[in-house]
C-alpha cells in the first residue's frame, strides 16, 4: 500500500533534484538544470508525471530513447572500442525515480540477506569474500563423505537477457499490486532505441526483452529476477 499512495508534488520535485544537472539529455537536449532552473513554471510537467503515476497511460515520445556511442580509446576500430550511453528523457527519469524512491524503502524486506548487490546498506563486496572462503574450503577438503560442487554462472549481458513475462510473473509471487506492476511493465516495455551514428539517427529499434542499463529501476528489477534463482 506504501508503494501505490497519492503521488505527490514534493516526491516529484525531490526525484528532479536528485538528478544530474546535465546528465544524459533525452532527444529533446533539454537536461534536467532547465527543469530546476525553471521549475515555478513547470506545472505541466507535476500534471503529467502524476496522470501516468495514477494510472494513466504513458506518451509514447516518453521512452523514446537516443543511443550515443562515446569513443573508449583515441581510435575505435571495433564496436567494444565504444561505450553506449542511453539518453532518456528527463520526463521520463523523473517518473522512474519517484518510483526507484519508493520501491527502495521496501527492498530490504523482500530480497533474501544473500543478496547484496544493489540493496541500499548492503555491500557488493561481502559476497565476494563468501565466495572467496567457500571455494577455499572446497580446494581443501579431501575427507569425509560428503562432497561439494560449486555452480558458476555466466551473468555476461544478464540485463538484456531479463525475459519481461518472466519479471511480471515474479512480481506477482512477490505479492505487489496490480496497479504497481502495471506501472512497471509500462516503464520497461514501451522502449524504443535509436542509435546516434555520425550525427544521423538510425531507425527506430523496438526491444521485446531486456532492462535498460542506467535506469534507476533496473537494479532493483534485476533483483527480483536473482530471487528467483537464489535460496531464500
Amino acid at each position: 500500500m506504501s508503494l501505490i499512495k497519492e503521488f505527490t508534488a514534493d516526491e516529484i520535485k525531490r526525484a528532479l533534484d536528485s538528478m544530474g544537472n546535465l546528465k544524459a539529455p533525452g532527444g529533446d537536449g533539454m537536461p534536467a538544470l532547465f527543469y530546476k532552473k525553471y521549475w515555478n513554471i513547470c506545472d505541466d510537467v507535476i500534471k503529467e508525471v502524476k496522470h501516468f503515476l495514477d494510472g494513466g497511460e504513458m506518451p509514447s515520445q516518453w521512452n523514446e530513447t537516443v543511443v550515443v556511442l562515446i569513443p573508449k580509446v583515441l581510435r575505435p576500430e571495433r564496436l567494444k572500442d565504444l561505450r553506449p550511453i542511453s539518453l532518456c528523457n528527463v520526463i521520463y527519469k523523473i517518473a522512474l525515480k519517484v518510483l526507484a524512491n519508493r520501491l527502495k524503502l521496501i527492498l530490504p524486506d523482500i530480497i533474501a540477506p544473500n543478496q547484496s548487490a544493489f540493496v541500499p546498506g548492503r555491500l557488493i563486496m561481502d559476497n565476494v569474500l563468501i565466495a572467496y572462503e567457500m571455494s577455499h574450503y572446497m580446494q581443501h577438503k579431501r575427507r569425509g563423505a560428503v562432497g561439494y560442487a560449486a555452480l558458476k554462472l555466466d551473468m555476461s549481458k544478464a540485463y538484456d537477457r531479463v525475459e519481461w513475462s518472466f519479471l511480471q510473473k515474479m512480481m506477482d509471487k512477490l505479492g505487489f499490486h496490480e496497479r504497481w506492476s502495471k506501472l512497471i511493465m509500462q516503464c520497461i516495455s514501451t522502449v524504443s532505441y535509436r542509435i546516434k551514428v555520425n550525427g544521423e539517427l538510425t531507425d527506430e529499434i523496438i526491444p521485446s526483452r531486456g532492462l535498460r542499463q542506467g535506469d534507476p529501476l533496473s537494479p532493483y528489477l534485476f533483483c527480483y529476477v536473482l530471487k528467483a534463482f537464489l535460496p531464500c
